[in-house]
């Protein structure tokens, strides 16, 4: 629980809202029912019910998304019927409701909804004491959501500067071993619930300390950003490639079945043994793969191709080793 609220970052707004609502919006609903504005309490009550409602679906379904622009709907509607139903006291509730709209849903839908907002409490009047109050208002409400824009813009390219640092490596700009492990689980929840066929392959460059030791970090760095270039041209938009640490790189693919796995794995190796060079000659690399197997764990999984690639390297290097059958290939 935790974890999804400090990771994603529409969905702690959301959950903050509901329960502000919960705690802000019960106290007036008791008070309007005791004072007899019963309809006014309903409202109220209507608003919290709906708030907390769109916060328990997107727990269950994580669609932010779409539960984040029905409750900046229900939050600007609600303070609009409550600003037309009590008069000036209600106005107040507006102010907060058109902040976090550019929070719970994209921008352009946020302006719409806090301008439709305000132009629905002008129209209607009732609210105002006077025309001097309902632009004052108009101004206020303007610049309140003017602001909530600038600092939800730059938050949100912050935010994406951040989630950009801590999942790509810096180097070869593919995704770290953090991205990885939510990919791995994410694939293995695919499996189980669509049946789909997925094929780990962790791959590590034949003796890379000793190019790194003979030519320099910065050959061996450029030997790495080669070989990515490599693989990313010679592989499927649906197949991610991860840095899993040092020369060490785990390719996920899905929708492969053995016999066009190794189809796959001997084209990579080809090309790798036709292209990859540093200054002393070629660079080759050591493959363990890994066909998910049915109720596998990302754990098991990746240990089951992680002992393939240590059979690989152990038995010559430069070679191919499936985990379900543990027979290399020649290189």
């Amino acid at each position: 629980m935790l974890y999804r609220l400090k990771t994603d970052f529409r969905l702690s707004i959301i959950t903050l809202l509901a329960i502000s609502a919960i705690l802000g919006i019960t106290p007036f609903a008791v008070m309007r029912f005791v004072q007899g504005n019963v309809l006014a309490g309903v409202v109220d009550l209507g608003i919290m019910l709906a708030i907390t409602a769109g916060m328990i679906y997107a727990w269950i379904t994580g669609d932010t998304a779409r539960s984040g622009f029905a409750m900046a709907l229900v939050a600007c509607g609600g303070a609009v019927t409550v600003g037309a139903l009590v008069g000036e006291p209600g106005l107040f509730w507006l102010y907060p409701c058109l902040v976090t709209s550019f929070f719970l849903t994209e921008p352009r839908y946020a302006i719409f909804i806090n301008l439709a907002a305000v132009v629905a409490l002008m129209v209607h009047g009732v609210a105002f004491s006077s025309l001097v109050q309902m632009w004052t208002f108009a101004a206020t409400a303007m610049v309140v959501s003017c602001c909530a824009y600038v600092f939800a813009h730059r938050n949100e390219n912050q935010r994406e500067r951040l989630e950009h640092l801590a999942t790509i490596d810096p180097l070869t700009g593919v995704k770290n071993r953090r991205s990885m492990d939510q990919e791995l689980a994410m694939a293995v929840a695919s499996a189980s619930r669509n049946g789909i066929s997925y094929a780990l392959v962790l791959l590590d460059i034949d003796y890379f300390k000793k190019i790194n030791d003979e030519y320099g970090h910065n050959v061996g760095d450029d030997v790495l950003v080669e070989m990515v270039a490599l693989i990313e041209q010679n592989i499927r938009k649906s197949d991610q490639l991860f840095r899993f640490g040092g020369e060490e790189f785990v390719l996920l693919m899905p929708g492969v079945d053995s016999t066009g796995l190794k189809a796959v794995m001997h084209n990579l190796q080809h090309i790798m043994h036709k292209f990859l060079r540093h200054p002393g000659g070629q660079v080759t690399a050591s493959f363990g793969v890994a066909l998910l197997q049915a109720g596998e764990k990302p754990d098991d999984w990746l240990a089951r191709a992680d002992e393939a690639l240590y059979e690989a390297k152990d038995t010559g290097r430069d070679r191919i080793v499936y985990a379900d059958d543990m027979v290399a290939s020649p290189a």
